[in-house]
């Protein structure tokens, strides 16, 4: 066959392949384009009545515990109840998840027991909170036959592990072999090379991931609903219900109540708001910045 007759049916085949490719490429715009329109629609909801809440509360909205229906009030025994049990469970996972990322990077590759670790720690990534949740009270609420704020953030701290745990792993595999094995051939111990050499040259990302896995808790609403319930008043005592923002929100959003429904949105727009700050100080202050 001639190359006259062959480039015609090159160029049918060149226009049908590119006006796949422009169709495909159209549907993902669209598609990404309608979910930052429900994202966005979703924000602006959130901003415009948060807003409202805290305007007519102000500082009571910091000062006053969360009050009866029809009575004036604030959030403030729910954010420090959060404060507390994400603060610990953020003290008890981080450790927890990096020394347990650090094992599977260094021993991941061969060990059977570290490549079950693994396996399991994608699992739980993408388990329901609600589940777990529900395992902590079967082990943990029923035996002691009450709520507590020690519950809850035994269940956040299972949440958040496996964050911290695959976030340190992932990020120890992108250190070049040549640095550890620069290390080795000076002498060093493997538990050095693990800790001060492959460690900070990725400490950024650590730290990283230990933010994402605050985000990932702050949040949580299901599994504090079998662990840590709620508390009308201020409370310090962890060995007892303890009041939250998470459950305040659904429970005072579900009120016929008009103030407790204020209440609901504003503590809906400072948690988000945490949220978004943690996400931002995750991807600014504490990114890796890559050399020049």
């Amino acid at each position: 066959m001639s190359q006259a007759a062959i480039k015609p049916q090159i160029n049918r085949v060149y226009r049908k392949r590119l006006l796949v490719h422009r169709f495909g490429i159209a549907l993902s715009v669209l598609a990404m384009t309608i979910g930052l329109a429900f994202l966005m629609w979703i924000l602006w909801t959130l901003l415009l009545k948060g807003i409202v809440g805290i305007e007519g509360l102000g500082l009571t909205l910091f000062t006053v515990d969360t009050p009866a229906p029809g009575s004036a009030g604030g959030l403030r025994n729910a954010i420090v109840g959060s404060l507390m049990m994400v603060g610990l469970s953020t003290l008890i996972s981080t450790p927890i998840g990096i020394l347990a990322g650090i094992y599977l990077a260094e021993y991941g590759e061969t060990n059977k027991f570290a490549q079950l670790t693994r396996f399991v720690t994608d699992i739980m990534l993408s388990a329901p909170s609600i589940v777990i949740g529900l395992f902590v009270y079967a082990l943990y609420v029923a035996k002691v036959s009450h709520f507590s704020g020690y519950a809850g953030s035994i269940a956040l701290t299972i949440i958040a592990v496996p964050v911290v745990v695959r976030t340190t792993d992932n990020m120890l595999r992108l250190v070049p072999n040549s640095l550890l094995e620069a290390a080795f051939a000076l002498g060093a111990p493997r538990w050095k090379v693990a800790t001060l050499v492959r460690l900070r040259a990725v400490k950024a990302g650590v730290i990283t991931g230990a933010l994402l896995a605050l985000a990932r808790i702050a949040g949580e609403t299901a599994p504090l609903l079998f662990t840590a319930l709620n508390n009308q008043f201020f409370s310090l005592n962890m060995n007892a219900p303890m009041a939250n923002l998470p459950v305040v929100i659904n429970q005072f959003a579900m009120s016929p109540y008009d103030d407790w429904r204020d209440l609901a949105w504003a503590g809906a727009l400072i948690v988000t708001f945490s949220v978004l700050l943690l996400n931002i100080l995750s991807r600014t202050v504490f990114s890796q910045k890559t050399p020049k």
